[in-house]
This record gives structure tokens, sequence and C-alpha cells, in this order.
């Protein structure tokens, strides 16, 4: 999926200690020559640190570094799939994943990137800590999940009433496979992924929609600069949640683009090219030292 020979990138992977000790996987690729920028890239439910090929291979090119790391229960990193012991165990992985990057890159801007259920992650951690945010440069959500999300009611109601007497109790999410991308050649790939998995346990669950809650009743709160890019016929994420999140947000430094005819995976779509300039085009407005809007 990610061709690492090119010679003018180079490749990295490592872990960094999570909650708890636990060894999390992280991959990054490094352009030749002067780093512009960094974009540190957090994944959905189910997914890993692999699907973002289309991402890298776009800002390369243009001076960025990206990072990702596999969530816990996720990808390479160890852990119950699709389980949390509470919601701060993810806000904390990210900040030491953060943290990780910093040391690595002390001088370069960072954007952090959050997609679907990442997304959720990363508005919660800028939210939860406003001082070490500010010096983020800003920060996107692909397809955020927050608004109605297409898990049906029977499994949510399921979720609810097993969550504290059996909170890693799994059940498959149920999310409509082809609802990923419009690209057949991408569903395809999807399919043969040995590190995808489609699981979440009770206390994910409500750990999930308690920090939505939370995330969309501090939305006011808000201060960095924010970019929300959403598929307009998003069946697993519904588009409505990232535009009243924006109107909430008071900030004036906030973008959000709707793609009509998008789906769910907005980097592995039939558009990729044009969210990706988007993407670029606002990540370059963000390094101007002289940028007030």
């Amino acid at each position: 999926m990610i061709n690492h020979s090119d010679r003018v990138m180079s490749y990295q992977e490592g872990t960094f200690k999570g909650v708890g000790g636990l060894d999390l996987y992280y991959q990054s690729w490094h352009p030749e020559g002067k780093l512009k920028g960094i974009l540190a890239i957090i994944h959905g439910l189910g997914a890993h640190s692999g699907r973002y090929g289309n991402v890298i291979q776009h800002l390369i090119p243009k001076q960025y570094a990206v990072y990702a790391l596999d969530l816990r229960g996720h990808g390479r990193s160890p852990g119950q799939r699709g389980y949390i012991n509470s919601w701060a165990d993810f806000r904390e992985d990210l900040r030491a994943f953060l943290e990780l990057i910093k040391t690595q890159q002390p001088q370069s801007p960072i954007f952090v990137l959050g997609h679907s259920l990442g997304a959720v992650i990363v508005l919660d951690y800028v939210l939860r800590y406003p001082q070490e945010a500010s010096k983020l440069h800003g920060a996107i959500a692909l397809a955020p999940a927050i608004g109605k999300v297409g898990v049906s009611k029977f499994r949510l109601l399921v979720g609810k009433l097993l969550s504290r007497v059996w909170p890693r109790f799994t059940l498959n999410t149920g999310i409509d496979f082809t609802a990923a991308s419009r690209d057949e050649k991408v569903l395809a790939a999807y399919a043969q992924d040995t590190l995808r998995h489609t699981l979440a346990t009770a206390r994910l669950a409500t750990e999930f929609f308690s920090t939505v809650d939370w995330v969309n009743a501090h939305a006011a709160d808000w201060q960095l600069p924010l970019l929300i890019l959403h598929g307009g016929a998003d069946r697993v994420a519904l588009p409505e949640g990232g535009e009243i999140f924006c109107q909430r947000v008071s900030g004036v430094d906030k973008s959000i683009v709707k793609y009509p005819e998008a789906y769910h995976e907005l980097q592995n779509d039939l558009n990729y090219q044009e969210v990706l300039t988007d993407l670029e085009d606002w990540l370059e407005r963000h390094l101007q030292p002289d940028n007030s809007n």
C-alpha cells in the first residue's frame, strides 16, 4: 500500500510507551531536505496507521513529514481488539505520541489529523489540554464521528447494558463495509487487509458516546485552527455532526469542506486528490507566521 523504496523519502517505525506501559506501534515518513511541517495521523475504529498512503505520497514531496500510530487494540499495537478501560487511555496515548514527535522534531510545526473515531480522540485531547494544544499549529477532523453513526440501535443498546457488568463483551460493529469508499480497488484491498478489524467492546461503545457528548458540550471552548473535511454521502459518520460542531466553535479560524458524493474514507475515495489538495492548501496557509485569519 505504501512504497518505502522511494529515494526522496526515509521511513522509520518503532514503539512508544502508552498508558499502563503498553508498547504502541507507530511509523513515520520523512522527506529529504528541509522539513516544512509534520502531520500526525490518528486512525479510526478497526483501522491502523497503514491506511494513509495517499496522504503520505501527496505531502512528502511538499516537504512534510507524516507520523501515524496504531491505537491500542488496533493494527500492530497490543491490547484486546476494540477495547479500552476508559477514553482517557486514547487521550493519554495521543499525548505521549505528540511528545514523541516533539522530541524527535523539536523545531517543526505540528498539525494533528484525526479520522472518524480518531477525530473524536483529537477533539477531546485539544479541549481537555488547551495549554498543550496551543503549541500545535492546527487540527484536522477527517469524517469526524461526532454525530449520528451507522451502527444499529440494537447494538448500541447492548453495548450500554453490558458496559458495566461485562465491559469486554465484543460485538461486530455491523458497519457496512462498502460505505468506506466508492473505489472498488480500495474495497478489495480492505477485504485483504489482515490488520483491519470490525470489533468494538461494550465499554468502548459507552466511553465513545459519553466523549462525543462531552466534546459537543464544550465546542465553544475550542481555540485551535480547525479544518473539518466530510463526505456528503458518508453513511458511517453522518456529516451533520461535523457541521453542528463547527457552528458551536466560537473561534474565527474554522473551516468545513463537504464533498457531496464522497464516502467515509476520504483519503481513499475517488476524489482523494481534491481532498488532499484542500488539506495541503489549509496546511500551507497555517504555516504562514503572519496568518491571522
